[in-house]
C-alpha cells in the first residue's frame, strides 16, 4: 500500500482541511488572545504526518481540528519506510499514529524518530482504549493516546502538545542567548530589558543599570546600592562557582536562577549570569552579574504544566500523571519495601443520569465524586480521573485493610450526598506488590475487581462493597 498525501485526491471539507496554506486562528479567537498574551501566538499552519490506513478516520481528526479552528496541512503514510522518508525530506509539527497497526509497530516508530533525530510529538490513535497499553506507550515517549470515538479530545491533545513544544524551544532559545561573551556584558550595560549590575566581593551593589532599577521596583540608585541582593550566591563557594563558570575559561558561565525581592518585598524568579572583574594588576576587583526577570514566564510553565497533567472537567491528576506516579511508587517501594495500592471507582449508571437529566448533570455527577475523592485523601495520596467515569487513587504507604477503609469511606459519602441525582460507585482495590508488581498489571487487576463488583452487586454503591474482598 502506497502513501498517500492530502493533495489532489482529496476531496470537500477533507481537502480544505488538509491543504489549506491561508492563515488561520489558532482555536477561536478568545483562545488566540489568551495563548498570545501567555506563551506568543503559534505559527498558524501546522503540519500533521498521518501513519493510518483509513481515510476516513484520518477526516475525522482534520474535521475536528478544522472545527476548532486549526489550519492544517497533512499528509498519510502507512509503512515505517514511508515515514521515515517523509519525515526526513519534510518538517512535521506532530506525527498522529494508528495503534495497533498491523504495517507499523510502535517500536518502530520510536525508533525512527530516534535515528532521525526529529523532535516531533507523537500521538497514538486507538479505537478501543486500554489503560495499561496507553500507560506503556507514555512511559516509551509517546506524548498522548487518544481514543478515536472521543474526536474532541484529539483536537484538545493537539492543542495542548503544541503548547508545550513551543515553551520548550522558547526555553531552549533562551538558554543559548544568555551564554553570553564579555562583550555581550557590556553591550547590555544600557539595555532596557536585562539588569545589570557591578558587586563588591561581597556582594554588595556597586553600580547598576536603569533596567536593573526597574526590575527590582527601586526609583533611586543610591537606595538599589545599599542592597546586597547578590550577597547569597556570591558568598556561598558552590553557587559562585556555578554562577561564574570555570575561573579564566573562555566560555560563558551556565546562567542560574534564585529568588530576588522586590523594594515591596514580591518575590522575583530572575535568571543570572556572571563574570569576574579583574584589576589592573590582575587581581580580582569585583564581579559582573546580568539579571533576567523569568517570573511570567514561570508561572506560564507551571500552568501549562498543571494543565498537562490535570483532568480539565475535574481539576485531578489525569491519567498521564496517574502513570508517573504509580511508576514512581513503585520504584519507592523496591527501595523501601512497603507497599502500596491502587483503588478504581467507576460510577454507576451515569448513562442513565446523562439519559434521564442531561449531560450537564452527568458532569456535575463526575465532579461530585471527584470532590469526595479529594477530601477522603491524605496529602501523599494521588486521587486521578483515568478516562470517562472511571477514577483512581494512588495510596501510599498503606495495607489492603486500611485501603478497603477509604473505599468504604468513599462509597458512604457519594451514597449519603444530598445533592441530586443520588450516586453510586463501585470500587475494585490492587495491592502493590501481591496483586501485580508493574503498571499494567495493577491497573488490570484492579479494572478486573472493579467490573467483577459491577456484574455481582446492585444499587446502591454502600452495599455493593462488602469489605471483605474484592
Amino acid at each position: 500500500m502506497s502513501s498517500w498525501a492530502l493533495k489532489g485526491n482529496a476531496t470537500g471539507d477533507f481537502a480544505k482541511a488538509a491543504m489549506s496554506s491561508r492563515p488561520g486562528y489558532f482555536l477561536n479567537q478568545a483562545e488566540q488572545t489568551r495563548q498570545r498574551h501567555a506563551s506568543g501566538q503559534l505559527e498558524d499552519l501546522k503540519r500533521i504526518l498521518f501513519i493510518h490506513r483509513s481515510q476516513g478516520n484520518v477526516e475525522r481528526c482534520l474535521h475536528e481540528l478544522k472545527r476548532m479552528r486549526f489550519t492544517v496541512s497533512a499528509e498519510v503514510v502507512v509503512t515505517p519506510e514511508q515515514f521515515a522518508e517523509r519525515l526526513m525530506s519534510t518538517r512535521f509539527d506532530i506525527v498522529v499514529a494508528e495503534y495497533p497497526s498491523p504495517n507499523c509497530q510502535e517500536v518502530q516508530l520510536f525508533d525512527v524518530l530516534r535515528q532521525t533525530k526529529k523532535d516531533v510529538p507523537l500521538l497514538f490513535l486507538t479505537r478501543r482504549f486500554k489503560r495499561e497499553i496507553a500507560a506503556e506507550l507514555i512511559r516509551k515517549g509517546a506524548a498522548d493516546c487518544i481514543e478515536l470515538e472521543d474526536p474532541g479530545r484529539f483536537s484538545v491533545a493537539v492543542y495542548r502538545v503544541l503548547n508545550t513544544k513551543q515553551l520548550r524551544d522558547q526555553r531552549d532559545r533562551a538558554q543559548k542567548d544568555l551564554r553570553l561573551s564579555e562583550a555581550r556584558y557590556r553591550a547590555l550595560t544600557g539595555n532596557l530589558s536585562y539588569g545589570i549590575c557591578r558587586c563588591s566581593l561581597d556582594g554588595q551593589f556597586l553600580e547598576v543599570n536603569q533596567a536593573m532599577m526597574k526590575i527590582l521596583g527601586y526609583d533611586s540608585k543610591a537606595e538599589l546600592l545599599a542592597q546586597f541582593h547578590a550577597r547569597e550566591i556570591i558568598l556561598d563557594p558552590m553557587r559562585r562557582t556555578q554562577l561564574l563558570g570555570q575561573s579564566g575559561g573562555d566560555a560563558p558561565a551556565e546562567p542560574i536562577e534564585t529568588q530576588w525581592k522586590q523594594k515591596d518585598d514580591t518575590v522575583l524568579t530572575v535568571r543570572l549570569s556572571g563574570r569576574e572583574v579583574l584589576g589592573e594588576r590582575g587581581e580580582l576587583e569585583a564581579y559582573e552579574v546580568i539579571a533576567e526577570d523569568v517570573t511570567k514566564q514561570r508561572e506560564i510553565e507551571d500552568h501549562l504544566r498543571r494543565q498537562a497533567t490535570s483532568d480539565p472537567l475535574t481539576g485531578l491528576a489525569n491519567y498521564r500523571r496517574l502513570v508517573d506516579v504509580l511508576d514512581s511508587e513503585i520504584k519507592r517501594s523496591k527501595r523501601s519495601c512497603r507497599g502500596f495500592a491502587l483503588l478504581f471507582f467507576d460510577v454507576d449508571g451515569l448513562k442513565t443520569i446523562n439519559d434521564r437529566y442531561g449531560h450537564l448533570a452527568g458532569n456535575q455527577a463526575l465532579c461530585r465524586l471527584a470532590d469526595v475523592l479529594s477530601s477522603s485523601c491524605r496529602d501523599i495520596d494521588t486521587p486521578a480521573r483515568f478516562a470517562g467515569d472511571e477514577f483512581a487513587v494512588v495510596l501510599p504507604e498503606i495495607h489492603e485493610r486500611d485501603a478497603k477503609q477509604v473505599a468504604r469511606r468513599v462509597c458512604e459519602s457519594v451514597a449519603n450526598d444530598a445533592n441530586g441525582p443520588s450516586l453510586s460507585v463501585s470500587v475494585g482495590i490492587a495491592v502493590y506488590p501481591q496483586d501485580g508488581n508493574s503498571i499494567e498489571a495493577l491497573l488490570r487487576e484492579a479494572d478486573s475487581r472493579l467490573y467483577s463488583m459491577k456484574q455481582q452487586k446492585a444499587f446502591p454503591a454502600l452495599e455493593k462493597y462488602s469489605g471483605t474482598g474484592q
